[in-house]
């Protein structure tokens, strides 16, 4: 093979593979794109207890290079042991492009492609930011001044959202030239026998079901989600709730909704989350801060009307009151907008097919895929 016709080598750098939307792009990532044009190698970490690892649930037939210091905890020996073994693994490699993905990967990934050397192109996607409801402000404006700092190095940056890009500009993180907005790509759901599902899954043809999926952590607020179920218990409507997905608010969720005798019901973590939306009647997320979530991508897909806060990218994916409804950030508005579906099933079903109509045309695996491509491609042709 002529030097002119080698496949780009493209290592994608990832912390952890727990599973969630970045685990599943980058899986999507190595899967999708033609072999005999890119050669990807995947390095990333491990996850911890209280996570799944979607290399191990989902994706197991994707082969990665484990580095043991790699994760979410942030540890100064760690870390830096994770550089030095990033630094050697890149020289021994000698990637075309270096493609590091969430927060702690993409500093410590471009920081060891500097300090290795070889003229790697280094992109960088933001699945979100970390701007609004992780850190005080003096951890928020070190992290600011380091990404600031990280993207005069970066060829190019991708978010997955506007509005994540629009909130990164504004503090000054990269410059619009360098900045693409690559959305995230699904494969199309496979049918589902909703009856079945939900014989399956023994739900009550007289009861609506409002489904979330997603990490039970702080950011995405299960609190308030319980807080909904409360305040709609309260209005007498009868609308149970299903609870996809694990994390460190999981047992305490769990037991305020028996002590409060809530009408949920908690399925832990899921491999069948498409199906479970398919066999629903409304999808919800009630975030303090997103990237763009696959879950809502994925309860479109499903034909489901979407209930969200209006935080992060989620607008990407929601056009308000056209496939679902947008609300500000409190347990009040989104209990305002699931009863109004509730209480309206033709709303319901046109806020589905909308949505269905909206995930195929955005949200496409194909195009997704198309986008990187070029885009890895493009890092091979010049130096802009």
């Amino acid at each position: 093979m002529s030097a002119a016709t080698q496949p780009i080598k493209v290592m994608q750098v990832i912390a952890r593979m727990n599973v969630g939307g970045p685990a599943v792009i980058v899986a999507e990532l190595m899967r999708g794109m033609d072999s005999s044009k890119y050669q990807q190698t995947l390095v990333t970490g491990y996850c911890a207890d209280d996570e799944a690892d979607y290399l191990e649930t989902v994706a197991r037939d994707i082969p990665a290079i484990r580095i043991n210091a790699l994760g979410r905890s942030v540890s100064p020996l760690k870390d830096l042991s994770s550089f030095f073994a990033l630094v050697k693994l890149i020289r021994k490699n000698k990637p075309d492009v270096i493609h590091t993905h969430t927060a702690k990967a993409g500093v410590l990934g471009r920081l060891a492609s500097m300090v290795a050397g070889g003229g790697a192109k280094r992109v960088h996607t933001f699945h979100g930011h970390l701007l609004h409801g992780y850190f005080n402000a003096l951890k928020r404006a070190i992290m600011i001044a380091t990404e600031r700092i990280l993207a005069l190095f970066t060829y190019r940056i991708i978010a997955i959202g506007n509005v994540v890009k629009n909130d990164l500009l504004a503090v000054g993180i990269g410059s619009t030239k360098k900045f693409l907005v690559f959305f995230p790509g699904l494969p199309e759901p496979k049918p589902v026998d909703r009856n079945a599902k939900r014989n399956e899954l023994g739900l009550d043809p007289a009861i609506l079901y409002c489904t979330f999926v997603g990490r039970l952590t702080y950011i995405k607020r299960p609190d308030r989600l319980l807080d909904v179920a409360v305040l709609l218990e309260a209005r007498g409507l009868k609308v149970h709730f299903l609870v996809a997905g694990e994390g460190e608010q999981f047992e305490s969720s769990k037991e305020r909704a028996r002590h409060d005798q809530l009408p949920m019901t908690f399925l832990g973590w899921r491999s069948d989350t498409d199906a479970i939306l398919a066999a629903s009647d409304i999808a919800i997320l009630c975030s303090d801060n997103e990237g763009i979530p696959l879950t809502l991508i994925q309860a479109a897909q499903a034909g489901l009307p979407i209930v969200a806060t209006n935080v992060g990218s989620i607008s990407d994916i929601v056009a308000d009151g056209t496939n679902g409804l947008l609300t500000q950030v409190s347990a009040g508005a989104l209990a305002d907008a699931i009863e109004k579906l509730a209480k309206e099933p033709s709303l319901r079903a046109s806020m589905g097919a909308a949505g269905k109509k909206r995930s195929h045309e955005l949200f496409s695996l194909a195009r997704m895929i198309s986008d990187h491509s070029q885009l890895y491609s493009h890092c091979m042709q010049g130096n802009d």
